[in-house]
Parts: C-alpha cells; sequence; structure tokens
C-alpha cells in the first residue's frame, strides 16, 4: 500500500461563519479490484466527513487532531455496521491487572487473556512533501479499489482545479491519494498511520463481529507499544471447537488392559528414579473417551469448569484461527493477521505464557511453564525422561512431535554408541598383534618409498610412517565391516521404532483421524495475485464486459522464479566445490613448502600439520556458507511465491537441505572418493596449474584421513554452530533489546508501572519455527549414518551433543522465546522422508568406503588368493610396486639424497614393475582386487536391504495394543451414542404421547437438541427485533465461507448463547 500526494494547491472553501471547510473526497485507481457496492456506498460516505481547516497537510497531526481523526474512523466504522454493540474497553494504567494472575487477566481478573496483538503508537507520521505549501488546505482522497463510478465531486460546496491521474482520472489538485497498488513505481512509502488506525478498526472491529472480546491500555505516550489483549468467551470457544473439531474426553472411561501386571511394575519402578516430577492428569490405566467436540452434546463432555475446559494452549489456538481468517475487504482487501503484520499494520501477535518461569511457593501450585522449567529446561535433568505429555499440551502437537523425535533418536542412540565403542576396543585391543602394521614398522624390511615432491623432497623410509599405520588400524579393520551393516540397520530400526512411537503419540494426543486444517494464502502471494488482478484490468478496461476473476498465480507466473531458483542453486554447487578445490590447493602448496624446509621436525610432520589445518580451514567455510546458504534459501523459496506455508515450509526444506548437505559432506566425499585416485605414478604425475603435484592419501589409506575429517568438521559444527551460536548468538540479541529498552525506560520513569505478561512476552524472541532444529539433527544424522565405517565414535559424539541439544532447546522454548500457537501435526511431516533417503543412501556410501577408501578388500584378496601361509605376513610387499629411478623425468628427481645410491624406490599401487614387457601398466592384482571391491558393493547392499525390508517386516507400524485398544474406543462410542438416541426416540415418543392429550392451542414444548439449552427468550425472539433477544454474532468473514449476504440462521443466531 502505497501513499501518494499531488501537487500542492490554494484551492480553499468557506463557509458562512468564515470557518474552512475541508471535504474528503474519492477517486478511482486504474488498478481496481474489489467489485463491492458497500465499499462504493462507504466511499460517498466519507465524503461527507467534514474536518476543521488545518495549516499543515492532513497526515501531520498533533494530539487533539489526532483525536478527531479517531472520532471520525469511529463514527465511520459504526455507521457501516463494522463495530458490534459491544466496546473495546480502555484501561488505564492503574487499572490494569496486577494481582490477578500476574497480568494473565483482563482488568475485571475474571477473563483470560488468550492472545495479545502488539502495535507503536506512532505520532507525527508526515508523507507530505517538503515542496508544498503552508497554507493549502489539503483534501484527502481514497483511492479505491473497486470498479464502480468515481462520484461527480465532492459533497462540499465549491469546486476546485483538476489533475489528471496517471490513468487519465480527472481528479481536484491537491488531494492525497491512498493506493494499494504498490506497482512498480519507486515512490512507494510506508501507509501512513491513519491508515494503519483505520485498518486496526476494521479488524478489531470484525474480531468483535466474530465473538471475542478486547481490551486496551490507554494510550499515554507518544511513541509508545499499544498492547490489544483478546479474550475468547465461552460461546466462541464451543463454536469454532466444533468448527475445529477438536476432540475432548467425555464422560465414559475404560480401563487399559496391561500385558502383564509384574512385570509393568518391576519395569515401572525401575524407571521411577529416571521420571520427572510431573503433575499426572491421567488415571492410572484409565482413559477417557475422547470425540469432536460438538454443542449437541454437551451433556456428554466431562465439563467441571468452563474456564479450564479448554487448556490455555487450545483457546489461543481457537483465538489464532479467528484471528487467521478475519477480513479486513474494506481498507486494505486482506485476509487474517499474518498479512497485517506483514503490512506492518501490528507488529507482533502471540499467546501469552502461563507466567513467570521461575517457581515461586508450594510445588503443587506451580503452573505448567514452571514444571516444565524445573523438571525439563534443566541441564540438570538431562538423566531424566522428557515429559513429552506436558510439553504438547503447553506447546502444541507439532512441538511436541520434535521432542519426541529427538527423544527417540538420542534413546537409540545409547546402543549405537555402545557397539561403537567395542568397535574401537577391538581395534586398540589388536593394534599390537596386526601384522601389516608391524611390517610398516618393521625398519629391517627396508622399504625405500619415492619422493613425495619434485626436486625438493627426498626418499624416505616406510617405517617413518609407524604412526600412521597404527592410528589407521584403530579404524579399519574387520570390526568395521560388521559395524557398518549393524548401523544400516539401525538407520532401518530407527525408522520402524519412530513410526511406531508415533502412532502412540498420535492415539493419545488422539490425533487418529483428524484433516490437515484449511490454510489461507500467504501474504507474498496474496499480494502479487493482487498485483496481476489489477494489471489484467488494466489491459481491458475498455472493454465492457465483465472480467473473471482471477483465482490462482499459474507456472508462467512462477517461471522466472524458477529459472532464478535453478541457476542460483547450480551457482551454490559451484561455490562448494570452488571452495573445497581451494583447500586441495592449500594442501598441495603448503605441503611443498613444509617438504623443502631445512629443519627436519618440520618435514616430519607434514601430513599431520597439513590435514590438520585443511580441515579447520572447512570448518569455517562450511560455517560461513552454512548462513549464506540458509538465507538463500529463504529468498528461492521467497521467489517460487508458494500458496501456503506449509507448500513455503516443504520447499524451503528441500532446498536449504540439499544446499547445506551439499555444504558440510563435499570435502568428506573427496577425501573418500577422489583424494590420490587421480595423483598418477612416479614419472608421470598429474600437475595442478603445472607446478604442484595433485596429493596422494598417506601410507596407510585415505581412511585414516576421513576419521579425521569427519571428526573434526562433526564437533565443530555441535560445538560452534548448534551450541555456541544457539546460546550465544540470542543472549547478544536480547542484551541489545534490553539496552535500547533501558535507554528509553531512562527517558520515561515518570508513571511507570510494574511490567505486565504481555510486555514480558513481548521481549522474547519470536518463534521462527522448527526447520533450523531439524536441519542439525538431520545433518548430524548423516554424519552418525553415512560414513561411519570410517569412525566408529561418532554415534557417542552425537549421544552426548543431544543430552545437551534437548535442554537446550528446552530452555530455549521456555526461558527465550514467545509462546508459539499450538499447531496440530499428525507426523513429522517431510522430514520422515528425508531420514528414510538418508538411511538407504547410507548402505551405498559405507559399502563403496569398505571397498574403496580402507584396506579391507585387498587384505582379503591377498589373504586368500596370493599368500603362501594363509596369513597377512607379505601384505605390504605385495601392495608396494618399484620404479626405476632413471626414469624420472628432468628436474623431478631429488637433488640431495641422504639415502645414497638409490636405484629402485617403492610406492603403493598394483603396477607392473619396470623389468616388465607391460612396464607400469595396472597389473592382475589391481583388476582382481577391482573386481573383488565391485562384487563386494553388490553384496553389501543386496544383503543390508534383504535384512532392512526383514527387519521393517517383522517390526509393524502399528503396535497391537494400540490397534485393540482403537477397536474397543470405536465399539464403546458407537455404545454411547446408540444409548443416547435410544433416550432421545422415548423422550420424543413421551412428547408426542403428551402432545395428543393437550387440548387445541396448548403449549408445545420444544424438542431436544441443539437449542433446547437456549433461554426461552432467544429462542422466540424473532430475528431483527430490537427489544428481543440478543444480537446475532456469525463466524469472522471469509473470502470464500463467509459473505454479508449469508442468511442469517437460527443456529448463527443462538450460537453464542450455547450453555451448559
Amino acid at each position: 500500500m502505497a501513499v501518494r500526494r499531488s501537487p500542492s494547491s490554494t484551492w480553499t472553501e468557506s463557509r458562512g461563519n468564515g470557518r474552512g471547510y475541508v471535504p474528503v473526497a474519492t477517486a478511482l485507481s486504474e488498478s481496481s479490484s474489489i467489485h463491492s457496492d458497500a465499499l462504493y456506498q462507504l466511499t460517498r460516505d466519507v465524503s461527507r466527513v467534514g474536518l476543521e481547516p488545518f495549516t499543515e497537510s492532513i497526515l501531520e497531526v498533533d494530539a487533539e487532531k489526532e483525536e478527531a481523526w479517531n472520532e471520525e474512523a469511529q463514527s465511520l466504522l459504526k455507521r457501516h455496521s463494522m463495530q458490534t454493540d459491544d466496546k473495546i474497553p480502555v484501561v488505564s494504567c492503574s487499572s490494569s491487572p496486577q494481582d490477578n494472575g500476574e497480568g494473565l487477566h483482563f482488568a475485571d481478573g475474571r477473563r483470560k487473556v488468550d492472545y495479545v496483538l502488539v502495535f507503536h503508537q506512532r505520532r507525527h507520521a508526515s508523507v507530505r512533501s517538503p515542496a508544498s505549501t503552508s497554507v493549502s488546505h489539503d483534501r484527502l482522497s481514497i483511492v479505491s479499489n473497486g470498479n464502480f463510478p468515481p462520484s461527480g465531486g465532492s459533497d462540499g460546496k465549491g469546486g476546485g482545479s483538476s489533475g489528471v491521474l496517471p490513468g487519465g482520472e480527472a481528479v481536484s489538485i491537491g488531494e492525497v491519494f491512498m493506493e494499494l497498488d504498490s506497482g512498480g513505481g519507486n515512490d512507494a512509502a510506508e501507509p501512513a498511520d491513519h491508515e494503519m488506525r483505520l485498518i486496526r478498526q476494521e479488524f478489531e472491529a470484525n474480531l468483535l463481529e466474530a465473538g471475542l472480546e478486547i481490551e486496551r491500555d490507554r494510550e499515554l505516550k507518544a511513541h509508545s507499544l499499544s498492547f490489544t489483549r483478546l479474550h475468547a468467551p465461552w460461546p466462541v470457544l464451543c463454536r469454532e471447537a466444533e468448527f475445529l473439531k477438536i476432540k475432548v474426553p467425555t464422560k465414559t472411561s475404560y480401563e487399559i488392559k496391561e500385558e502383564s501386571a509384574f512385570s509393568s511394575s518391576v519395569w515401572r519402578k525401575l524407571k521411577q528414579p529416571f521420571q520427572p516430577k510431573v503433575p499426572t492428569q491421567d488415571h492410572g490405566p484409565t482413559k477417557f473417551l475422547t470425540h469432536c467436540f460438538s454443542r449437541d452434546k454437551l451433556h456428554l463432555y466431562n465439563i467441571t469448569s468452563k474456564d479450564t475446559f479448554f487448556d490455555n494452549a487450545t483457546r489461543g489456538r481457537i483465538v489464532y484461527e479467528i484471528l487467521r481468517r478475519t477480513v479486513c475487504a474494506r481498507t486494505c482487501q486482506t485476509i487474517g493477521i499474518t498479512t497485517l503484520i506483514a503490512k506492518g499494520v501490528y507488529d507482533a501477535a502471540f499467546p501469552l505464557h502461563d507466567g513467570d518461569y521461575n517457581a515461586t511457593g508450594h510445588p503443587e501450585e506451580r503452573n505448567d511453564r514452571q514444571v516444565l522449567h524445573e523438571e525439563w529446561a534443566r541441564y540438570s535433568a538431562f538423566y531424566k525422561y522428557q515429559p513429552i505429555d506436558l510439553v504438547r499440551k503447553y506447546f502444541g502437537e507439532k512441538i511436541g512431535l520434535y521432542f519426541a523425535w529427538l527423544g527417540v533418536y538420542t534413546q537409540l542412540l545409547v546402543p549405537a554408541s555402545i557397539v561403537g565403542i567395542i568397535v574401537f576396543g577391538y581395534g586398540v585391543a589388536t593394534v599390537d598383534t596386526n601384522i601389516p602394521s608391524l611390517e610398516m614398522c618393521d625398519e629391517r624390511l627396508n622399504f625405500t618409498m619415492c619422493p613425495l615432491c619434485d626436486g625438493a623432497c627426498d626418499f624416505w623410509r616406510l617405517s617413518t610412517a609407524c604412526g600412521t599405520a597404527r592410528a589407521s588400524h584403530l579404524f579399519d579393520n574387520p570390526a568395521t565391516v560388521f559395524f557398518a551393516i549393524f548401523m544400516s540397520l539401525w538407520a532401518v530400526l530407527f525408522l520402524e521404532h519412530w513410526k511406531r512411537r508415533q502412532i502412540s503419540l498420535s492415539f493419545s494426543w488422539d490425533l487418529t483421524g483428524i484433516e490437515d486444517d484449511e490454510e489461507h494464502p500467504r501474504p507474498k502471494y496474496e499480494t502479487i495475485l493482487l498485483q496481476k488482478r489489477q494489471r489484467k484490468q488494466k489491459k481491458k478496461k475498455k472493454k465492457k464486459k465483465n472480467q473473471v476473476a482471477i483465482e490462482k498465480l499459474t507456472w508462467k507466473d512462477r517461471l522466472p522464479g524458477y529459472c532464478i531458483n535453478v541457476s542460483s542453486i547450480l551457482f551454490m554447487f559451484g561455490l562448494t566445490f570452488s571452495a573445497v578445490f581451494g583447500v586441495i590447493i592449500y594442501r598441495i602448496t603448503v605441503s611443498a613448502l613444509m617438504a623443502m624446509s631445512p629443519d627436519p621436525e618440520t618435514k616430519s610432520n607434514v601430513r599431520v600439520t597439513v590435514t590438520a589445518t585443511a580441515v579447520i580451514i572447512n570448518l569455517v567455510v562450511i560455517l560461513i556458507l552454512d548462513e549464506i546458504y540458509g538465507a538463500v534459501a529463504v529468498w528461492l523459496t521467497e521467489l517460487e511465491i508458494p500458496k501456503t506455508e506449509t507448500n513455503f515450509e516443504e520447499r524451503l526444506i528441500l532446498k536449504a537441505f540439499l544446499l547445506k548437505f551439499m555444504n558440510a559432506y563435499a570435502p568428506i566425499f573427496y577425501v573418500a572418493f577422489f583424494k590420490g585416485r587421480f595423483a598418477g605414478r612416479p614419472g608421470s604425475y598429474v600437475y595442478v596449474f603445472n607446478d604442484y603435484r595433485m596429493e596422494e592419501c598417506a601410507p596407510g589409506g585415505c581412511l585414516i584421513e576421513l576419521c579425521i575429517q569427519l571428526s573434526i568438521i562433526m564437533l565443530g559444527k555441535q560445538l560452534i554452530q548448534n551450541n555456541i551460536f544457539e546460546i550465544g548468538i540470542p543472549k547478544l540479541k536480547k542484551l541489545v533489546r534490553t539496552l535500547k529498552d533501558k535507554g528509553g525506560a531512562e527517558k520515561e520513569e515518570e508513571e511507570e508501572r510494574p511490567p505486565q505478561q504481555w510486555n514480558l512476552d513481548y521481549a522474547l524472541a519470536p518463534f521462527e519455527g522448527l526447520t533450523p532444529e531439524y536441519m542439525e539433527m538431520i545433518i548430524q544424522f548423516g554424519f552418525v549414518s553415512l560414513f561411519v565405517a570410517s569412525f566408529p565414535l561418532a554415534p557417542l559424539f552425537a549421544l552426548l551433543n543431544n543430552v545437551i541439544e534437548i535442554r537446550l532447546d528446552a530452555k530455549k522454548f521456555v526461558t527465550e522465546l514467545r509462546r508459539p500457537v499450538a499447531v496440530r501435526a499428525k507426523d513429522i511431516g517431510i522430514w520422515y522422508n528425508i531420514l528414510s533417503g538418508m538411511g538407504k543412501f547410507s548402505v551405498i556410501i559405507n559399502a563403496f568406503v569398505i571397498s574403496f577408501t580402507s584396506d579391507f578388500i585387498p587384505r582379503l584378496v591377498y589373504q586368500y588368493m596370493y599368500s603362501q601361509s594363509g596369513t597377512m605376513h607379505g601384505f605390504i610387499d605385495h601392495t608396494l610396486s618399484y620404479f626405476n629411478v632413471s626414469n624420472f623425468k628432468p628436474g623431478t628427481a631429488p637433488q640431495n639424497s641422504h639415502h645414497g645410491d638409490v636405484t629402485v624406490c617403492r610406492y603403493k599401487d598394483y603396477r607392473e614393475p619396470p623389468w616388465s614387457p607391460d612396464a607400469y601398466h595396472f597389473s592382475k592384482q589391481y583388476w582382481c582386487v577391482l573386481a573383488a571391491r565391485l562384487a563386494f558393493v553388490i553384496l553389501f547392499q543386496n544383503l543390508v536391504m534383504f535384512l532392512s525390508l526383514v527387519v521393517a517386516w517383522v517390526i509393524p507400524d502399528i503396535p497391537k495394543t494400540i490397534v485393540e485398544q482403537l477397536k474397543r474406543e470405536k465399539k464403546l462410542l458407537v455404545d454411547l451414542f446408540l444409548r443416547e438416541e435410544k433416550d432421545k426416540f422415548q423422550l420424543i415418543q413421551s412428547l408426542f404421547a403428551k402432545d395428543a392429550s393437550v387440548p387445541q392451542g396448548g403449549h408445545v414444548i420444544p424438542l431436544p437438541g441443539r437449542y433446547s439449552t437456549l433461554p426461552q427468550c432467544a429462542t422466540q425472539a424473532p430475528v431483527g427485533d430490537d427489544g428481543g433477544g440478543p444480537r446475532a454474532r456469525c463466524r469472522a468473514a471469509s473470502f470464500n465461507l463467509y459473505t454479508r449476504k449469508f442468511p442469517t440462521s437460527p443456529r448463527n443466531e443462538n450460537s453464542r448463547h450455547t450453555a451448559v
């Protein structure tokens, strides 16, 4: 929405009494899209509003003029029935609640604050051009979005000079134009404060029409926050609960059968020390039947108190649904609070926390937030189970499912960590008896190796790499293959276990059978669709035929965004590969420079130094690109213009995961599958920039380097990104906000009152979704599953991180974030598909790591095909090829050798010796090892996939007890409703029997049903009778469901009077 001022004018009109009169005229926009007779009538009535003359622009107001504007706007809204008979209470600071529930109620201390809308009360908001004169009497002109004829001038007396709009329409000069179309012009500005106020007044009037009750503090300061508190009364809660199909407990209950009383009691006693001290709301093995709320069946529900029947999270969700579909059709043609926040009409909207999180008083008097803080959001509670049911009750099902999934993942990391420690322990125990590492460390074998670089590097002894060989055996041993198979099956077991856990939670949380909530379009989608309609109407403005309204955006509208998406993602991939290549160049150059150093100690530590520093550089680059890719993913998703928030979230997740996956794993993939594969051989090396040789793997193989790379990146991301960033950055932001608030508070110390709960919650950080939380865990799952064959301790480090991560996230949700809206969710969504795909991908990756990166297959081939004794003796000599030093290219041989006269050196490869007719070609052993590697990949994949299918088949998705309980609940519900219908039928028969005996003209008793609980006056008063029943209040307006012409039915007339 833009504000545009036409050139200044000196048009003035005077009344007989000498007072200036400034009428508010209307003008039409070329880009109009609202076809509404009601809006046309609104613009005509606005034209009759008289205002006192001002010496400056009408948009530059002081306090007195602002009050006059407010009075005119209020009368205008009342004139068009935009407000109901209810009033918005305005309470002073002294009357604000300070003792009733810590600011959780209205001023009367009885009605709960279910939701809070926040906006800044700005004054002196001027959009006047500096070139305008001070004597001109401006006129406020509303440029509507309707295709109705313009009024033939103002209703005021006199005329004015005319100007022309860009579309060619004649208007009066000196007007201020407010347009919806931000168009493509460069003169767009923020909407004026008066326009914002009109939008807020219409929106809040529609909230009153929807049945909500509103309270606001009296505005005392020029630039201050204004908090609008919302309360949903019992009739509104009942109406919306029925509309949203919220399941509530009935009075009927049944006992849950336990398989074995003895085993369950023993298991319960063993778990007792690890259970959080949370007040249980269930009744042991007893479970209440639940049913979708219906106002027809209030007598069936276990309603002990109307104030507590719907908990605070449910009340907040009900109010949010009303806010989400409430329409501002007259002032800005938008729907929902999300759009208004995006336009800047409101700064924030959120439900309140349940008071302070610091527990005071008796433990039984703690609210849910204090219980969560004491038993869940503390690092000292790391050994306890999570109170998942209370988390779900307080934050909603979507957040509850995240923490339940994180808990299941962390629990299953325990057996994986134990097996990984055993595998690592096996490597430590057998390192001294490993024959290949003993041969490599034996100086008597006298293996003289070829130089590691050209010219400056000398020949070297293989025994100097003894430490690398021994360390490599810790991770590259026969137990590694078993661990890779185990982890592949573990990933399948984890997913199957989570499916069962998810079904159990859905049953206990009454999520079975729920339907996805209808979503409204996103603000960006609505804006672009509106601009498309306006452009369409502008092209066909000369045609008088009624054009069909554009309902949605097509692929043609999204094609530019798709093209930018593809090109940008390819560019990001290129950027990631360039970063990896840059680190490769660093390793090559630093290795060459250190090899030229005269210091022998520096020469001996070349590999360790280069590997460690290169991995640290990789880590820093990954952390930087992660933040960049996160912002780029949001930008690219916005370009696609998704219609709903769910579509937006799914597309954002896919893009962010793709970019961050490549960023995190590209260096690891290089070390695992590409390093040393294209280095060449002595006498025929591959060079980079014609000067530097491609790097080779260490004598012990690339697996030890892969282990170092994986461990440093994994630990670095967890320590720096997941913990320091999550702890440090929010605290830094909070400190900055505190300093700003402190500076403002020092100026406004007078009339200061204690902060209420809405003030405290507004100071917290807004909730921005669960995508970052899931993303870091998914990347960690990749470290645990994809390359676990090279680092068996990865599950242990992931377990230690997750124990801290659970409490860190809990503390953040309880103490540092505003309370999110309780969102229903049946599952974790697209994240399960990503996990399943990574589990299958890990089988392939681990097969290739064992086959091509480790020496497991060459050892098997040597032991069973080439060993004379059937042992590993002679394996090192078998893997080293010969090279005649006379075949070095000129300038590449060592210049100063300390090893005397060397004629033949060795290098690690399977090639023919120099005295062979096929010198330096791949030998027969090379092809045998390659065939064995490929065969192992195929065998490993098929074996693990088969075992995975067996595990998935053996473990049913739905537990047997849940299936039985669902059947039992269904039977009990059917019996309950059949019994109720039978009672109704008997009552109807008795009523008809009585009716037959009543004389003609007697009083007829109404039948039981929805309206049997209504007061007698409500059922008998005719619609529209001023002295009869209360005024009807229908649900908030919606573009597709609710209109002004919707007929008033008895249901809508009396729904707000539903009583128990």
